[in-house]
């Protein structure tokens, strides 16, 4: 599936998006077809309109177009306030033409309202494009179209087991996710991320024994540490004295065991503090992904199984 409904300001520097807002006669054709555009928030007014730049045009925002739930009074102000000087999503719903200075009505509610439907339409499985907003201990919330917000809960950030979602994420940062599923009635989305990060055995492919490796602890505990190697693969390192969570060390592997889903580590010395999660490595960034089988087929434990 073409993801049309984009986060905001994927469109901003597209030279189709640039093309459109450069020419009134394009911006015509935009309104006509409710084409989802992308301008700059230049200030909002006390009245919490939203004055925006198209191209070489003025837009204007009314406060109740500038997002899902501010109408109905399910959404905060900050909404609107914390879009000044950022890309924002729109759809033209009038051109009022005043000597040479045209003055273009526009509706991120519109553009919103439009990804919130593609979304609802989305199988269960479906890997879209996102952006991280902000972060709470409960979850990280993304941007999954034109502003359209939805959360990744902890326990689905990924296999490995993290305190907090800033030990994965950054605000700004530009992701994949799977849609899980979705509420019609309370135009809702459900999301995960740990299924894109690829299996055990995906990952385990990508270390040996006899490496030395850097990796984080997640968790400490009387009979030794949690070590992730990488978001989803993680091992046990003996009991060694002065760890805590999410210091970084730098580990042996000593074994590695895919009919125990086991990671035999010796953690050899610790290492700078870094206030950043590490990049990502994606497996999957497209398609519909119908089942995800997390274990290895050797393995004698619980099997870790998703279906779709």
């Amino acid at each position: 599936m073409s993801n049309l409904y984009l986060p905001e300001g994927r469109l901003l520097h597209t030279p189709e998006n640039r093309a459109v807002c450069a020419h009134l006669d394009a911006l015509h054709r935009a309104m006509e077809e409710e084409t989802v555009l992308e301008g700059r928030a230049v200030l909002c007014t006390p009245d919490h309109d939203l004055s925006v730049a198209v191209g070489p045009f003025a837009g204007r925002i009314p406060r109740e177009e500038a997002a899902l739930g501010i109408r109905e009074g399910t959404a905060r102000e900050i909404a609107i306030l914390s879009r000044v000087g950022k890309p924002i999503a729109f759809t033209v719903t009038g051109i009022a033409s005043a000597g040479e200075a045209p003055t273009l009505l526009l509706s991120r509610r519109r553009a919103q309202e439009l990804a919130l439907g593609r979304l609802l339409d989305c199988p269960p499985g479906q890997v879209l494009p996102a952006t991280v907003t902000h972060l709470e201990g409960f979850g990280a919330f993304v941007d999954v179209g034109c502003g359209f917000v939805s959360m990744i809960g902890i326990e689905n950030c990924s296999v490995s087991r993290i305190s907090h979602p800033a030990c994965r994420f950054t605000v700004g940062q530009e992701i994949y996710v799977l849609l899980t599923g979705a509420d019609r009635d309370l135009g809702r989305v459900y999301l995960s991320h740990k299924e894109l990060l690829g299996t055990w055995e995906e990952n385990a492919a990508r270390f040996s024994p006899g490496m030395t490796v850097p990796g984080w602890v997640r968790g400490v505990k009387p009979y030794g540490s949690f070590i992730e190697l990488a978001p989803n693969f993680t091992g046990l390192a003996d009991q060694t004295e002065g760890l805590a969570e999410n210091d970084r060390v730098s580990v042996y592997i000593k074994a590695i065991l895919p009919d125990r889903m086991k990671v035999k580590l010796s953690v050899l010395s610790k290492l700078e503090p870094s206030s950043k999660p590490e990049p990502l490595f994606y497996f999957i960034t497209s398609g519909q992904l119908r089942r995800w089988a997390y274990s290895p087929a050797e393995c004698t434990r619980t099997r870790i199984v998703r279906e779709y």
